[in-house]
């Protein structure tokens, strides 16, 4: 890890992040990243959204289906909001530059730095042997994926600090390796909002994920009104009335986790959930955010649903954001080449 001090970094703001495409999108996805992608892009500020296939391949993927993934990512974005006028959407393997400067970034990255990224372990599990060298290292490509774009900020999850943490290593070690000082940015983690870590309806101590055997600890995109309100009804809570403060949610992960989900969906803060429903037993609080998870969820379902059957009009907008983005991507790429001193030709 480099011990200098960065020098300011003076180019524009710009905003980048992304979705795997490896499942089902769930809630967690989108009021921790999809709802947030589209506040950012309304409030102005530069945005590049991509479908991370290259990432999604370090476990295996069928073919077939990594396609249709990466369309519904992309139906995804284009349903929460998204607006291709205003943001760059675009799948993360059409920019061969990502794996371009995820290779010079390899060797600018240090093994130690590797060795302590939690995320791999948790992956990998017993059985690391096994593990592709791809998910060993894909928090380089991820690293190359935010300062391909000069990114200054990248809304991220707690689980995920740790991965922009390396990325600022690397753009430091980088810029001090080869004497660029403000080349490439320090990028910002935007951790905000109510629910950016979102939790199993089924247990309030784990991450709600598509990966859960139980269909009932997720609200998917894809769910209809009666599969939302029937998950809501049938979420893990406990025998106590809701608190009047949020300290009195400590040790009762489920009825904080629902919480926090009303307050994401409705745009309020938990004080304000706990001010309208504190003292209320789960039997009066569930169906209201049945309704409102329902009224929330609807608009975003029935779109998702109408472009996931026009898969032309997706992959127009993929194929205009990829174009996009390679002219944004490969001025940068070509510039690290010369400052790394590739041949030119």
């Amino acid at each position: 890890m480099t011990d200098q001090t960065p020098a300011p970094y003076t180019g524009p703001r710009r905003i980048l992040s992304g979705i795997q495409a490896s499942g089902a999108l769930h809630l967690g996805n989108y009021l921790g990243a999809l709802k947030r992608f589209v506040e950012m892009q309304n409030a102005g500020d530069p945005c590049y959204v991509f479908v991370a296939d290259m990432h999604a391949i370090t476990v295996w993927q069928d073919p077939a289906k990594l396609t249709a993934q990466t369309r519904e990512i992309a139906a995804a974005y284009l349903a929460a909001g998204l607006d291709p006028s205003k943001s760059v959407i675009f799948p993360q393997s059409a920019v061969p530059a990502h794996a371009e400067l995820a290779w010079i970034f390899n060797c600018t990255a240090r093994l130690g730095w590797l060795d302590r990224m939690t995320q791999f372990k948790e992956k990998s599990g017993k059985h690391k042997e096994r593990s592709s060298v791809g998910l060993y290292t894909y928090p380089v490509l991820q690293a190359a994926d935010i300062l391909l774009y000069k990114a200054t900020g990248v809304p991220v999850g707690e689980d995920q600090k740790q991965h922009l943490e390396l990325t600022r290593d690397i753009a430091q070690k980088f810029n001090n390796d080869f004497g660029v000082p403000n080349f490439f940015p320090q990028p910002e983690p935007m951790i905000q909002g109510p629910a950016t870590r979102v939790m199993s309806l089924r247990d309030g101590t784990a991450k709600m994920s598509k990966s859960d055997p139980s269909d009932l600890s997720r609200i998917n995109l894809t769910d209809d009104a009666e599969t939302i309100a029937n998950k809501i009804k049938k979420a893990k809570s406990d025998m106590d009335v809701l608190p009047d403060t949020v300290e009195g949610l400590e040790g009762r992960p489920e009825a904080k986790n629902l919480v926090a989900i009303y307050a994401a969906l409705a745009d309020m803060s938990r004080e304000a959930v706990l001010a309208e429903f504190g003292g209320q037993g789960f039997g009066g609080f569930k169906p209201k955010l049945a309704e409102l998870a329902v009224s929330s969820m609807a608009p975003v379902t029935s779109e998702m649903r109408r472009l996931i059957n026009d898969p032309a009009e997706i992959d127009r907008v993929l194929a205009k954001g990829a174009e996009q983005a390679r002219e944004t991507a490969q001025p940068v790429v070509d510039e690290v080449k010369k400052i790394v001193g590739f041949w030119q030709g």
